[in-house]
């Protein structure tokens, strides 16, 4: 099993990361990724939250990945199904720094999944913290730009 944690502190409140998170069709801005959203969310969820359903297209594959839940504080998905990685759960947790006059969130994202038969873990869990770590940023960059 691969385990993985990155975090990043975000100029921006945990409601507005969690919005622009949920923007599925506008992921690939942050993500090496295309994004389609496939099913909305539940009945009295918020927007992009719980029971939507995205495509994600990358490298070639294409997958379905699940928001199981979202709220103020954090955002959980999961792949449907055993490919391109198997029993793959992603949470991304969100906490408010109130310490200064701009508001700071902590992201703490946390990544679980299997690597298949024919790629080493090692080389899998790199590519993600790789990706993840680039997403971060671009996300820290996008949100201080859209401030001013």
């Amino acid at each position: 099993m691969i385990s993985i944690v990155l975090k990043q502190n975000l100029a921006a409140t945990p409601i507005r990361i969690r919005d622009t998170l949920l923007e599925h069709n506008k992921l690939n801005r942050f993500f090496n990724a295309n994004f389609l959203l496939i099913n909305q969310q539940n009945d009295g969820e918020i927007v992009g939250g719980k029971g939507a359903i995205r495509q994600v297209s990358m490298m070639g594959v294409k997958f379905n990945e699940l928001i199981v839940s979202a709220d103020n504080t954090h955002i959980s998905y999961q792949i449907m199904g055993n490919k391109p990685v198997a029993d793959h759960r992603g949470n991304i947790e969100f906490c408010e720094n109130n310490t200064s006059a701009q508001p700071m969130t902590e992201i703490t994202y946390k990544i679980r999944c299997k690597s298949p038969w024919w790629l080493p873990r090692y080389v899998l869990s790199s590519l993600i913290k790789k990706d993840i770590s680039q997403a971060l940023k671009k996300l820290a960059i996008h949100l201080e730009g859209s401030n001013v």
